[in-house]
């Protein structure tokens, strides 16, 4: 068997498994139920237990043949992808947690989740700068680079992770009402909005040390780090949202708290792996802390590209989530009950396209251009297979996935609507996402930023508008638009990628 398809029936198990242990519970709880989900999460994070330590990306000779290169991206790749799913079945755990009072609930959480997504894209300007220079001097076998590299991208996310943080709380009833909330969920959202708020300081640093580990090769301890806090956050959501162990129920607010605290102990987590002093790269109390501006000035010049392009995406899915809250909050329930689902089926294009950043970055800085180009079409080959696989499913089972949250029939019936529409474009959604990656990597962040502009205000968001407000196709149009843009995006990305031109981009 080849690693490409070692992985595919890896990918499809976890799926199915995941699916059918959830649909089992659901069976005996019941939907509603608070036990269940609970008891169902204790047992996602062992599946990471039975992977063996992340393979570094090897020199490889002038010629190497399919299955080498394959095997090579499948193992970087791997454990991003069990990160990535094991995260998305917790996500859809946390879902019925916070489904499970009420509409209102549930479109409190995803009003207040869009702009906290928006706020992440300052961050792009550090992460996706430090995993491009990182994964450069990495490959060029510049160790000592790498961890000053490293230490000055702690330092940016300290001090912008702390601005952030103060400006949410204070602009979180504005955030709320420019998302189009109705009166019932407004109090809702402002309260989620600045509890989540203050756990941005945690969770911004944390992106930014685990992208210093996935630029340096290393997928399994960001997986580790990031799925025993989802864990975490799942155990804070059954005490807090429901009111056990003494502790009162708190509704909405406990999912934040909980957020709050997981996301903390997420920190803690990888610092102590840079604390630990058994990592390639590793932090000192004593090391030297200053600023260095030109180092931070090389992360910038790859990073800012990359923050415009974020910010651009993620307000227009701010305008784009306002549209299809403009429709009402059952058809918004279902929009987002969708999303979460999607989120399960295009994980393995996400796990490609962290480790096409990666080894596309690495091959740059080890000369091999050749290299790079291979890993990041294979990469791209191998998720569409994958997610290809994923629409299927997605076709086939879409009423059931959809009844775990919700027994309203008007919200099964938008939400199966949904997915059956996303469904078509798993593959073009597959490109788009390691092509895009793939490009990051290489530091061509100005061209990814012109695509997403493309895509999402040329496309999705001028459809959107077209197709609901003077169509009156309501929530399906708004679909229609959004599984065009990610067809664009990912054509625009592949020929890019093909053409050859990011090769040249400086880091």
């Amino acid at each position: 068997m080849t690693y490409p398809e070692a992985a595919h029936n890896i990918i499809v198990a976890e799926i199915s498994g995941g699916i059918t242990i959830l649909t089992e519970l659901t069976k005996k709880h019941g939907a509603g139920s608070k036990n269940g989900p609970f008891l169902w999460s204790c047992f996602l994070p062992l599946a990471s237990f039975f992977l063996h330590r992340p393979t570094p990306i090897k020199e490889l000779g002038a010629n190497p043949s399919v299955e080498e290169v394959r095997g090579q991206v499948v193992r970087l790749a791997l454990p991003a992808i069990i990160e990535q799913v094991l995260m998305s079945l917790i996500h859809m755990v946390d879902m019925v947690m916070v489904g499970s009072l009420g509409a209102g609930a549930i479109a409190a959480v995803g009003l207040s989740n869009q702009p906290m997504f928006a706020a992440q894209a300052l961050f792009s300007a550090v992460s996706v700068g430090n995993t491009a220079l990182i994964s450069r001097l990495m490959g060029a076998r510049d160790i000592e680079g790498a961890n000053h590299a490293a230490k000055q991208s702690l330092l940016l996310a300290l001090v912008l992770s702390g601005l952030l943080t103060v400006f949410v709380w204070f602009a979180a009833p504005l955030i709320i009402t420019f998302m189009g909330a109705e009166p019932d969920v407004f109090p809702l959202g402002v309260a989620y909005t600045r509890i989540v708020g203050l756990s941005l300081f945690f969770s911004l640093t944390s992106l930014i040390l685990n992208g210093v580990l996935r630029g340096a090769g290393d997928m399994k301890t960001p997986m580790r780090v990031n799925i025993a806090a989802n864990v975490l956050n799942l155990v804070g959501n059954y005490i807090l949202i429901f009111g056990h162990l003494g502790f009162p129920a708190l509704g909405v607010a406990g999912a934040a708290y909980a957020t709050l605290f997981s996301r903390l102990a997420a920190l803690i987590m990888v610092l102590l792996t840079f604390l630990s002093g058994k990592y390639v790269l590793r932090f000192h109390w004593l090391d030297d802390w200053r600023p260095d501006v030109a180092v931070m000035r090389r992360i910038l010049r790859v990073g800012l590209p990359a923050s415009a392009e974020q910010l651009t995406m993620r307000l227009g899915m701010m305008l784009y989530a306002r549209t299809v809250a403009g429709l009402g909050t059952i058809a918004y329930a279902a929009h987002l009950i969708a999303i979460t689902i999607e989120g399960l089926s295009f994980t393995p294009g996400m796990g490609f396209a962290m480790a096409s950043t990666t080894m596309v970055g690495q091959g740059l800085g080890a000369e091999r251009p050749d290299l790079a180009k291979r890993f990041g079409l294979e990469a791209r080959f191998i998720a569409m297979l994958f997610m290809s696989t994923a629409g299927i499913i997605l076709l086939i089972f879409a009423r059931p996935l959809v009844s775990l949250y919700t027994d309203d029939p008007a919200v099964i019936a938008l939400g199966v609507m949904c997915l059956r529409i996303i469904a078509v474009v798993q593959p073009m959604m597959a490109s788009n996402f390691v092509m895009m990656g793939s490009l990051r990597g290489a530091g061509d962040t100005r061209f990814v930023m012109v695509i997403t502009l493309i895509g999402i205000w040329g496309v999705r968001l001028t459809l959107a508008y077209f197709f609901v407000q003077v169509l009156g196709l309501g929530l399906m149009g708004a679909w229609f638009a959004m599984s065009l843009d990610q067809f664009t995006r990912g054509t625009l990305a592949f020929l890019r990628f093909r053409h050859g031109g990011w090769q040249q981009a400086r880091v």
